[in-house]
């Protein structure tokens, strides 16, 4: 693992460092002590505690074993590996093209068996039609500045949809109503996704909850993401997309993810709303 973490990752290191440093507290070793029983140097601890050295897995073995604590092992190690590799660029990603971007995703999708999906301004990828997913997509080439290979890119993000016919998936999704209303492209583009989105409504083995723009509620969403498995939580910035692996970090956004969708509305209230949010399109045209 790196010892110079950019920017974007050293908080995520600091706080895995905290957590190392709150095991040593907990057995009530000092840092001179811990270094001992695991043939450091005494800075060496210090460094991993506060985040200027990401330590390796037997780092992380050592100081478990040292503090008694071998039951953390397995859940730092994830931590220390989302660490590593949860900051992953979009404009690096996209250098041979954004194509090779929507289909870096595809092996998790394939493996994953349930999904869980809040997205509070936009339509999620897989109910998308190509319009909207055109529309959406034509910022970001000039935003990141790499190559124009929109016929491909939208192909593939289409393409990514099969998995939603596979019965052995689930998907269970929360949107904000102000999604139905988020324009990409013109009118045509955006009463095309809603018909789509109706349509995958009717899916088996999809539920789709949306939370109405009016309703009482205890939390909003700050960011959207998706929870693969109860594994691997996926949410993204303008720049990049963030994966996180730590069992305790995805266990809790599903919790938050119960908590979001508690106000939502499903079924034939939910296809009220889009119903709704098109006739308002069709109204302001």
């Amino acid at each position: 693992m790196s010892t110079n973490p950019n920017s974007a990752t050293r908080k995520a290191q600091e706080a895995l460092g905290l957590r190392l440093r709150e095991l040593r507290k907990d057995a009530g070793l000092t840092g001179r002590e811990l270094a001992t029983a695991t043939g450091w140097h005494f800075t060496r601890v210090s460094k991993l505690e506060h985040g200027v050295q990401a330590p390796s897995n037997e780092d992380i073995r050592l100081w478990c074993v040292a503090c008694s604590a071998e039951g953390q092992i397995q859940d730092l190690i994830a931590q220390a590996h989302t660490v590593e590799s949860m900051y992953l660029e979009f404009k690096r990603q996209a250098r041979a093209g954004m194509k090779q971007m929507m289909l870096a995703p595809v092996p998790l999708e394939e493996r994953t068996e349930r999904f869980l999906i809040y997205e509070h301004h936009v339509i999620p990828g897989f109910f998308q039609t190509a319009s909207y997913t055109r529309a959406m997509l034509q910022f970001w080439f000039g935003f990141l500045d790499v190559r124009n290979d929109i016929d491909e890119a939208v192909a593939a993000r289409l393409n990514r949809q099969s998995v939603l016919y596979d019965g052995g998936k689930t998907f269970a999704v929360v949107l904000e109503e102000a999604a139905l209303y988020t324009r990409f492209g013109d009118v045509d583009t955006l009463a095309g996704q809603l018909d789509r989105l109706l349509s995958v409504m009717s899916l088996p083995n999809v539920a789709i909850g949306i939370v109405p723009r009016n309703v009482e509620r205890a939390v909003v969403g700050q960011v959207s993401f998706w929870v693969f498995d109860d594994k691997l939580v996926s949410l993204e910035t303008p720049t990049a997309s963030i994966e996180i692996t730590a069992p305790q970090e995805v266990a809790m956004y599903g919790r938050m993810f119960d908590h979001l969708r508690q106000p939502a509305v499903y079924g034939k209230d939910a296809r009220a709303l889009v119903i709704k949010a098109q006739d308002e399109l069709a109204d302001g045209n």
